[in-house]
């Protein structure tokens, strides 16, 4: 009598068509490319919309500001103008329009990409951003790469198990994203510039003046980072798979930096869009102590000359940045972590 042959040494019949196998196998590639298409549009959508608040919100906040922008754009209440001239930049910038009419123009204009011409410089206002943007990049990119180094030489220390390390580290978090600029900046000038003479107090646009900008923006963000990455590895570690790693022979050391940070590192990625307008916030305050040519330096002098169109590109190229940053930390993070490309998970 001949044995019909155990399930585990038939072979696997291949799915038919129409099988749900093939049907789910043939789905899924789909799937893939329906939600990152749906991602893009809804990402698309939302960079419009961040955009767009940007916008209205610096142009009715500049417009319902005391004081008359025309009187501003000649120099202000100390240039003793004349009424005639004071009315002719009335109509040259729209400015005897009603507001809604003043509105519109503005939206349209933006359309065209047309940022306008600077009150005070008289110069457009794209060539201002086009000096001015650089070198708040620079700093910003700078002090964010070594807000994470801090941030995650922080966490691992903390992670090593002493509870000595864990409240220093907990005390050093605190403190460092509770540090204003102004207050760090000083510090680092009198400690570093003036008692020891490592750096110098102010940007001469090389290497070493970059030390204590960097720094002075770097700090705040490493504690805040550090803090929430301490958290994610802290349930990393706790999770089944650190337990699997263990058991397949995974020292401790190498658990902790070849496979918990990775996911200690994804909430904390997501921030980085955050942080980044963090720091082009925190260069008003940074490029004005230490006299460094930047955004900063431009969004604060085009307030208090009430230049409106420059304070109106700096915000809009901050929110921009921040739109891109956003796209691209979320791009990043669906690529490190699969589960979130699909149905949002």
């Amino acid at each position: 009598m001949t044995r019909a042959p155990s399930a585990r040494c038939r072979p696997r019949a291949s799915p038919t068509p129409g099988s749900p196998d093939r049907v789910n196998r043939g789905r899924s590639s789909p799937t893939r490319r329906t939600a990152a298409l749906r991602w893009l549009g809804e990402s698309v959508v939302r960079a419009f919309i961040v955009l767009w608040a940007s916008a209205t919100l610096v142009f009715f906040i500049t417009r319902l500001v005391p004081g008359d922008p025309a009187e501003a754009a000649l120099g202000g209440p100390g240039s003793q103008a004349s009424e005639e001239a004071v009315e002719a930049v009335r109509r040259q910038f729209g400015f005897d329009q009603p507001l809604v009419v003043q509105y519109g123009i503005a939206m349209l204009s933006l359309l065209r990409l047309d940022l306008g011409s600077s009150y005070a410089l008289r110069q457009p206002v794209a060539t201002i951003l086009l000096d001015a943007v650089p070198g708040t990049l620079v700093l910003a990119v700078l002090a964010l790469l070594v807000a994470w180094i801090l941030a995650i030489g922080l966490t691992l220390a903390q992670s090593q198990g002493s509870r000595i390390a864990a409240r220093i580290g907990d005390t050093l978090e605190i403190v460092a994203s509770a540090l204003p600029h102004f207050w760090l900046a000083t510090i680092l000038i009198a400690v570093f510039s003036t008692a020891l003479s490592w750096f110098p107090p102010v940007s001469t646009g090389t290497p070493t003046g970059l030390v204590l900008p960097v720094v002075t923006l770097a700090v705040p963000i490493a504690g805040f980072l550090a803090q929430v990455m301490r958290g994610s590895l802290q349930e990393a570690l706790d999770a089944p798979f650190a337990t699997s790693a263990l058991a397949r022979g995974e020292t401790r050391v190498g658990l902790r930096v070849r496979h918990a940070l990775r996911h200690a590192a994804l909430p904390a990625l997501g921030l980085s869009a955050w942080a980044f307008g963090y720091l082009i916030g925190g260069a008003v305050v940074v490029e004005t102590i230490f006299a460094r040519p930047g955004l900063g330096r431009t969004l604060l002098s085009a307030i208090t000359v009430r230049d409106i169109p420059v304070v109106t590109g700096v915000v809009l190229v901050s929110a921009l940045v921040y739109v891109i940053l956003t796209l691209v930390t979320d791009a990043v993070t669906r690529l490190v972590d699969p589960r979130t490309a699909v149905g949002g998970r």
